[in-house]
């Protein structure tokens, strides 16, 4: 958003709209309905109305058609690089190679963005324990319930330093609650989890815990290798799989292959199905089985 007033269009007006990966094609509808359409961290879309695109992960392409599209594309516009761990700092990279944007009044907000999405934090604690405020506000990006919090907070964020944007009253609103929710979390997988082998499994689809901080797993069981979670909500069954960012035998499995075979994909160490909402009972089963194919 900032980079695009910078350096594209100064008088540009945004509309943000969330995605859900699902076993349906995910752009349905009249989703592309800007002057220009940008897709950023999600996957690719050969819509001829797409002007900007920006992912990293290894499932990027829905179909091999859609790869095909893409690698045709000369558009310089649509930007791919699954070395990297997050998408804030490619957007980052390529609007400063490519197009001259200076990202160092955002530097604190792509540290933290590079932290949270490529898992880098250097205890299990530390992404757990949510001590630092960046952290508190990922938790209100990624737990409030009101349906506009995330694209408010965007907004504030192209703007604003961070310090400022954790401090905002819409985060002190919310915080509270959240951080309570973030506990019973804790005290749920707890309750839940079975480790054994390596993996740790886990089903809390009854226990409306979608959203659940996915480092939980590790705090609780740091010698762990993968973690194999199902969760539920009104709009999807999922199977949550990840390996221990803390234990570096946990390379040995690419987990976005794994789930692909399912119909998922994402990152070689963490990745996700999603099932229809109906469909509990095969997440179930899938999730029974990755856990045993990563405990031999």
């Amino acid at each position: 958003m900032r980079f695009y007033r910078e350096r594209i269009h100064p008088a540009a007006e945004f509309a943000c709209t969330g995605l859900t990966h699902k076993t349906t094609q995910p752009f349905a509808g009249h989703v592309f309905d800007g002057d220009e359409n940008v897709i950023v961290d999600f996957k690719y879309s050969s819509s001829p109305r797409l002007t900007w695109w920006f992912d990293h992960h290894q499932s990027a392409f829905l179909t091999p058609e859609d790869a095909v599209h893409f690698h045709a594309d000369r558009s310089g516009r649509k930007f791919y690089a699954p070395e990297y761990k997050s998408c804030t700092k490619l957007v980052a990279d390529v609007a400063r190679d490519k197009f001259g944007f200076d990202p160092q009044p955002l530097a604190d907000l792509i540290h933290w963005g590079d932290v949270v999405d490529g898992a880098q934090f250097p205890t299990p604690a530390s992404a757990v324990e949510l001590n630092e405020p960046a952290l508190k506000l990922t938790l209100v990006i990624e737990a409030a319930r009101e349906p506009d919090v995330p694209a408010r907070l965007i907004a504030e964020l192209a703007s604003r330093p961070l310090a400022e944007v954790v401090a905002l009253p819409l985060v002190a609103r919310l915080l509270p609650d959240l951080l309570e929710r973030h506990q019973r979390s804790i005290r749920v997988l707890q309750q839940r989890a079975v480790a054994r082998d390596g993996v740790v499994y886990f089903d809390v689809s009854g226990d409306d815990l979608e959203g659940y901080n996915k480092f939980i797993p590790y705090y609780l069981y740091p010698d762990c290798l993968y973690s194999v979670g199902v969760s539920a909500s009104p709009n999807r069954a999922k199977v949550s799989v990840g390996s221990n960012p803390w234990n570096e035998a946990a390379v040995m499995k690419n987990l976005a292959t794994l789930c692909e075979k399912y119909g998922g994909g994402g990152h070689p160490r963490v990745a996700a199905i999603s099932f229809e909402p109906h469909d509990l009972d095969l997440a179930r089963s899938a999730a029974q089985e990755i856990a045993e194919a990563l405990r031999r």
